[in-house]
C-alpha cells in the first residue's frame, strides 16, 4: 500500500543518527603506533521516516559513504548512536545484531564488482534467503522469480552470471537482492554513478516505484544533485565529515543559505547558453580530514568569513522552516 506524506511525518524515524562519529587511525612503524587519525565523520545527526528519501550530497572524500556504512554497522562508530526502531543498535554484538541485518539493506556504486561473477543472478539474489533461513529449495526459487519481476527482470534471466547483463540490469540484480529480506531502510550508495543517463533515469523511477509500494526509507548517497533533487525529500550537504545544511529539497534549492551549498548549487551546468547566473566559486582545495582546520571546516574556503570562523565551530541551528545550517552568518 503506497504511503502518504501525512503517514510519513506521523511515522517514528526508521533510523535515526545522533552524534555519529568515524575516526580511522593512522598507525607507523614496526609496533603499528597510533600516530594520528582520519577524521571521517565527524558529529553526523539526522533521521529518516518511513518513505522517505534523504539524500546526503558533498565532493568525493567528505564522509558520505562512511556515514552509510556505518549506520549500517559495516564500520565501527568512534562516537554517536544509531537507532534502529527506536532500538540503539550502536555496540550490539553480531548475534543481537543479525535481526537488524534484515531490515537495513545496501546497494553499492559499482554494479560489477558488488557481484560475485561466479555465481548465478538467482544464487546472488537468493543468498539472504538462504543465510537468513527463510526459504529453500523450490520456495526460494519462487522468491527470486518474483523479486526479478518485481525489478524488471525475466525469470529466465535467473540463470545467467553477473557478466552476461548489462550495466543498469547487474544494477537491477543488486536492488532485488537488497529487497529479498523485505527492509524498512535501504543505504543507495552512489547506485547510478557508474550508468548511462537514459539507464539512470530507469534505475531511479525503480527505486521511486519501489519506496511508493513498500514505504522504503532511503539514505540516498550521491555528488549528482540532479540525481538527488529528483528522488530526495530532505537533503544533508556535507562537508569535511560534518552536515553544513539540512533542509527539505524545494528549500536546499531555492533558498540556500551555506556558502557551501550555494558553490554547489552554482557549479551545476543549466542546459540554456542564453541563461546567466551568478557563480559562486570556491577557490583552494579541501583541507585534509587528517588535520581539519579549528573552527568551521569551511572557513579556509569561504568568501564570507570571519574572525569568529576560525575559532569556533558552528552548530547546526534552525533558521526557519526546519532548514539547519552551521554558519556564524545565519
Amino acid at each position: 500500500m503506497p504511503v502518504s506524506e501525512m503517514q510519513v511525518a506521523m511515522s517514528a524515524p526508521v533510523v535515526e543518527v545522533r552524534d555519529l562519529k568515524k575516526h580511522f587511525p593512522i598507525r607507523k612503524g614496526l609496533l603499528r603506533r597510533t600516530v594520528g587519525n582520519v577524521f571521517a565523520v565527524d558529529g553526523v545527526s539526522f533521521s529518516i521516516q518511513p518513505g522517505e528519501t534523504l539524500g546526503l550530497v558533498g565532493e568525493s572524500g567528505c564522509g558520505k559513504t562512511t556515514v552509510g556504512r556505518t549506520v549500517l554497522r559495516l564500520v565501527e562508530p568512534t562516537g554517536g548512536s544509531i537507532m534502529v526502531r527506536g532500538e540503539d543498535i550502536t555496540h550490539l554484538g553480531k548475534k543481537a545484531l543479525r535481526p537488524y541485518r534484515r531490515e537495513m539493506q545496501i546497494v553499492f556504486q559499482d554494479p560489477f564488482s558488488s557481484l560475485n561473477p561466479r555465481m548465478r543472478a538467482g544464487t546472488i539474489v537468493g543468498e539472504p534467503l538462504k543465510i537468513h533461513g527463510i526459504a529453500d529449495g523450490a520456495e526460494r526459487e519462487r522468491m527470486v522469480a518474483r523479486l526479478f519481476d518485481r525489478v524488471g527482470l525475466r525469470a529466465q534471466q535467473m540463470k545467467n552470471f553477473p557478466h552476461e547483463f548489462s550495466g543498469g540490469q547487474r544494477q537491477r540484480i543488486s536492488i532485488a537482492r537488497a529487497l529479498a529480506l523485505n527492509p524498512k531502510l535501504i543505504v543507495a550508495d552512489e547506485p547510478v554513478s557508474a550508468l548511462d543517463v537514459s539507464i539512470q533515469a530507469q534505475v531511479i523511477n525503480l527505486m521511486m516505484d519501489l519506496q511508493r509500494e513498500e514505504g522504503l526509507a532511503y539514505l540516498f548517497i550521491s555528488h549528482n544533485l540532479a540525481v538527488v533533487e529528483h528522488i530526495s525529500h530532505r537533503i544533508a550537504v556535507m562537508y569535511l565529515g560534518r552536515i553544513v545544511e539540512y533542509a527539505d529539497k524545494v528549500t536546499l534549492f531555492t533558498r540556500p543559505q551555506h556558502p557551501y551549498t550555494e558553490a554547489l548549487l552554482s557549479a551545476v551546468p543549466v542546459p540554456d547558453p542564453a541563461l546567466k547566473r551568478n557563480k559562486h566559486m570556491v577557490e583552494g582545495d579541501v583541507p585534509s580530514p587528517v588535520r581539519p582546520p579549528p573552527g568551521c571546516h569551511f572557513h579556509t574556503r569561504c568568501p564570507y568569513a570571519i574572525d569568529r570562523c576560525r575559532v569556533e565551530s558552528p552548530p547546526l541551528k534552525d533558521v526557519g522552516d526546519g532548514q539547519l545550517v552551521a554558519c556564524h552568518l545565519r
